[in-house]
């Protein structure tokens, strides 16, 4: 009887402990942005954000692509960040350009093969694309613009345009599938150590990938501005411009001022739908969300929607002639002028960039 009510216990402290042991492990899938043969910044700070899951988690990033650029990226992959575990790469040309369609087919088929606990891609307009369609493919609710994470189900995301902010548990089945804000998890310097153990590269079996049922859309052609300029959703310094600038012809002075800078221009969405500048400039809520060391408005009133995007810059500088503006009061510093008098003469006292 001893013996027996031994074993019981024993039992039940072994299958505790199994069922504890399961809660624990986490697997992660990061869907991979590229271009030209790297891995985009906000890339690494998903997998960056991945490491707030849990720490016993195995980060997998999932490339797609075709030919050369694919496996030069998948290289640079593979020491990017040190929580990467393997790199996934998916060669096909279906998959050469990132279309909703093919790219939502290969998440559920990489999901149903490795049955990871958690899907993240950034809150772009790559992951904005893709997630929702493979979230309906695999019949689960995603959390989206996520910005701080508190455990392996508990989420914090803006709401009301960043006015407020909502906690939320996931309670769903497996995956939990996210968007997080790439300016949220910022990727610290990593030491040379830390990036000597490179991960290894697999191959995605796409002998089942179902190639019929993608043709829905197709790509058409790729355009960017080419300047030297640092990308917008990234860089250090941004200076923006609203509708106080009155034309397409004025807003070359912020373009001036930024290379002055070695900055990045972005703008308000009134300066869009004016059409003084493309809509890829556009910063705020319906735009994107930057967050750099120092961020300049000009003529820029400062609506909630184009505050949301920009409210997480480190210093805020604004100019603008109504004093009761109000991107004066998230502004760290606030100048009460005419940006047509305050640019140029910005533009004369700073020095060339070298």
């Amino acid at each position: 009887m001893t013996t027996r009510a031994m074993l019981r216990g024993f039992r039940g402290r072994s299958i505790a402990s199994l069922a504890s042991s399961n809660y624990r492990y986490i697997s992660t899938l990061v869907l991979a942005e590229h271009e030209g043969g790297s891995i985009k910044a906000s890339t690494v700070s998903a997998v960056e954000a991945a490491k707030s899951l849990s720490k016993n988690n195995s980060v997998s990033l999932l490339l797609a692509g075709a030919g050369a650029p694919l496996q030069e990226a998948a290289k640079h992959a593979t020491s990017c960040h040190p929580s990467i575990s393997q790199v996934l790469t998916a060669d096909s040309d279906k998959l050469a350009y990132p279309l909703a369609e093919p790219w939502a087919k290969l998440v559920h088929l990489v999901q149903q093969k490795g049955s990871y606990t958690h899907i993240i891609a950034t809150s772009s307009s790559f992951g904005k694309n893709i997630l929702p369609r493979a979230a309906a493919l695999l019949d689960v609710s995603p959390i989206t613009d996520v910005i701080e994470i508190s455990g392996s189900n508990h989420f914090v995301r803006p709401i009301y345009a960043g006015n407020a902010l909502c906690t939320v548990r996931y309670t769903g089945s497996n995956p939990c599938m996210l968007t997080i804000r790439a300016t949220s998890f910022p990727v610290h310097s990593i030491a040379d150590s830390a990036r000597s153990d490179a991960a290894p590269i697999c191959q995605v079996d796409l002998s089942t990938f179902d190639e019929d049922a993608i043709d829905k859309s197709r790509y058409i052609k790729h355009s960017s501005d080419n300047t030297e300029r640092p990308d917008l959703a990234s860089a250090r310094i941004v200076v923006t411009g609203g509708r106080g600038l009155k034309s397409a012809e004025n807003f070359k002075m912020m373009e001036k001022l930024a290379e002055k800078l070695g900055a990045a221009v972005g703008a308000t969405r009134a300066a869009v739908d004016a059409g003084f500048v493309p809509n890829d400039l556009q910063v705020g809520q319906t735009g994107k969300i930057v967050a750099p060391e120092l961020y300049m408005a000009f003529g820029v009133s400062g609506a909630i929607q184009h505050i949301a995007g920009m409210r997480d810059s480190k210093v805020i500088v604004a100019v603008n002639k109504d004093e009761d503006a109000p991107i004066f009061q998230v502004a760290d510093y606030g100048l009460v002028g005419d940006l047509f008098e305050v640019i140029p003469e910005l533009l004369e006292k700073l020095p060339e960039k070298k």
